[in-house]
């Protein structure tokens, strides 16, 4: 049960977390922060440092990137620009020792820069624009009590060493409002570990204790006995859904925060930002026209608005588990970092509900969240396509990747909308490194944008085409290696890392970061994520798309989200689009010589 193996993980290793369900009992009777030290810490400390790059490898990088996105003479003023900034004795090499001064100072510096400029300034509310939903696999049930004793599968996670911390850092923390910026909390880190979790059903918030005073956790049953007793008590929906306040604009919310000053509401406050999750218990939301399981993504991202389950959250919560009465289920993540049984006869603490003073300014602000919430989901535009006609198998059997042709079809669909060659960016783990999250690759190529051009060109042959599709296909690998990503060279990271120290150290702004080719190498049309899991990623509401697909043998998900307030933009549209491409790829890949 995924429930069970969160809590186990709140007082184990962040490996733990991620092993089967039956290898878990061992874990049960070790010491809560004794394990959450070592994971924060054993396997942290092993890994290396992210890396500096050096300064005229990431310059001549960011040259070859700005150079299918802008015209041409916007290209060649860059490269004065870029050339005067890394001469010899220059501010670009002063700004590069202070940034290498720093990064010995700091595990990683990559994770410091990610978190001053987007997750903890932005303003917006994290609903859509920056939680991460993760959309799992429908449970075979449709009930109240087949959603509360459902066991949930766990998965498995394989390969090289990984830095776990962020899985130790998922439990037990909170994103907490401020009213310029918001921070974050580990509570696990912090004293006593909390041995509690907060559940909401309708609207209203549990504590439930998941541990005994020897230390054992609760078993399944024990847990189920208490999720009935909060369900079956809780019949009616709380008329002051404070839940819905997380989903405010970060300023909006944060004074609303502030002004929660009395002991009432301090306590119920304290207890679910305390908790090592939240668990949500939701009711199912309609399917009318479901082709794709778009509800789905719908209940996992926001709730399906304030008159379904949106007040069912507590959106600053860095883990919630959500659990619907059809079978629909998955994960809201912040994006911050983002066994068995042992029976027992001791008695069951009983869960706890939460109460809170709301005044009538509050009660106001909950109905303004509730309107905002609402708009911002009419706002919300997202698309799913279940591409069934191919999948990994067929492209591995033409010796071709699967990330690189889906890549190649996103540029190709853009393309062939907007006749523009796209910014197009791809999320690259960096966790080989000590605290590492996630690098930007820059996956528009002069390459690849000479491809999109030529596809459809009138004048090209099918040969020509062809050998353009096998030619970026076959080197994308190639590309990978001479970026150096997921070695730690991280362009966009480092120039706005250099950047930064040129506002740390109050240094006039040098000419490169005020052209307009730094602002388009930031203003990128597509973010883009290969996962295991289907979910969306967070969406820049200044931007494009946010994209996330998952690659199986033979077929491929792909879902895609944007603002209706982009005019330009739709998913719909999209996503027919890349639809096409991808056969019409298949089409010439089958008339190109195989590669060897």
């Amino acid at each position: 049960m995924f429930l069970i193996l969160c809590i186990v993980f709140a007082g184990g290793s962040a490996v733990d977390l991620f092993e089967s369900y039956e290898t878990m009992t061992e874990s049960w009777q070790v010491n809560t922060s004794m394990l959450v030290s070592r994971c924060s810490h054993a396997s942290v400390e092993g890994l290396p440092r992210v890396p500096v790059p050096p300064l005229r490898k990431t310059c001549e990088g960011y040259l070859s990137a700005l150079e299918p996105i802008i015209e041409e003479d916007e290209w060649k003023r860059a490269k004065q620009l870029v050339e005067a900034f890394m001469k010899r004795g220059g501010v670009g090499e002063e700004l590069q020792r202070s940034l290498e001064r720093k990064a010995c100072n700091t595990d990683n510096w990559t994770t410091d820069l990610w978190g001053k400029l987007e997750y903890f300034g932005n303003r917006s509310p994290v609903v859509i624009n920056a939680n991460v939903p993760i959309v799992c696999p429908r449970l075979d049930f449709r009930d109240k009590q087949g959603q509360i004793s459902e066991t949930l599968p766990a998965e498995n996670l394989g390969g090289k060493p990984l830095c776990m911390e962020q899985y130790s850092q998922l439990l037990s923390t909170c994103r907490i409002p401020g009213l310029e910026r918001d921070s974050v909390v580990f509570h696990a880190k912090i004293g006593n570990p909390p041995k509690h979790i907060t559940v909401v059903y309708n609207s209203q918030f549990f504590v439930v204790e998941v541990y005994h005073n020897d230390g054992t956790p609760l078993t399944v049953d024990q847990l189920c006995v208490q999720m009935e007793s909060i369900c079956t008590s809780t019949s009616e929906t709380n008329t002051e859904p404070v839940g819905i306040l997380t989903t405010l604009d970060r300023d909006s919310w944060s004074k609303a925060y502030l002004s929660m000053k009395d002991q009432t509401n301090k306590e119920s406050l304290s207890a679910i930002e305390r908790s090592i999750f939240t668990l949500c218990l939701d009711r199912a939301i309609p399917r009318e026209s479901d082709k794709y399981g778009t509800c789905d993504f719908h209940l996992i991202t926001h709730g399906g608005g304030s008159q379904w389950n949106s007040a069912n959250r507590w959106f600053d919560k860095s883990l919630q588990i959500i659990v619907a009465e059809d079978g629909s289920w998955g994960l809201n993540l912040i994006h911050i970092v983002a066994d068995g049984t042992v029976t027992s006869i001791l008695p069951l603490p009983m869960p706890q509900k939460l109460h809170f003073h709301v005044t009538p300014d509050i009660k106001e602000i909950i109905e303004q969240a509730k309107r905002s919430m609402d708009r911002n989901i009419q706002n919300f535009d997202l698309s799913v396509l279940v591409f069934d006609h191919f999948g990994k198998n067929y492209l591995k059997a033409h010796n071709m990747s699967p990330d690189a042709f889906i890549q190649m079809a996103i540029q190709l669909a853009y393309y062939r909308m907007n006749k523009q060659v796209c910014a197009s960016y791809e999320a690259v783990s960096q966790r080989m490194f000590r605290r590492g999250r996630v690098s930007l690759l820059l996956s528009t190529t002069s390459v690849s944008a000479a491809f999109v051009k030529a596809f459809d060109d009138p004048q090209n042959t099918v040969d020509t085409r062809a050998f353009w599709l096998v030619f970026f296909l076959h080197n994308i690998n190639l590309y990978f290696i001479l970026t150096d990503v997921i070695g730690g060279h991280d362009i966009v990271a480092h120039i706005i890392a250099l950047r930064l120290q040129a506002v740390e150290n109050k240094l006039p702004m040098p000419d490169i970061f005020r052209d307009i080719s730094y602002k388009k190498i930031l203003n990128y049309q597509f973010v883009t994520s290969n996962t295991g899991s289907v979910g969306v990623h967070q969406v820049d509401e200044n931007s494009g798309y946010s994209l996330c697909y998952s690659v199986h043998n033979s077929h491929f998900i792909i879902e895609m989200a944007t603002f209706n307030t982009h005019k330009r933009l739709n998913t719909r549209h999209l996503i027919q689009n890349m639809k096409d491409a991808l056969l019409d790829m298949r089409a010439l890949l089958e008339q190109a010589p195989r590669a060897t």
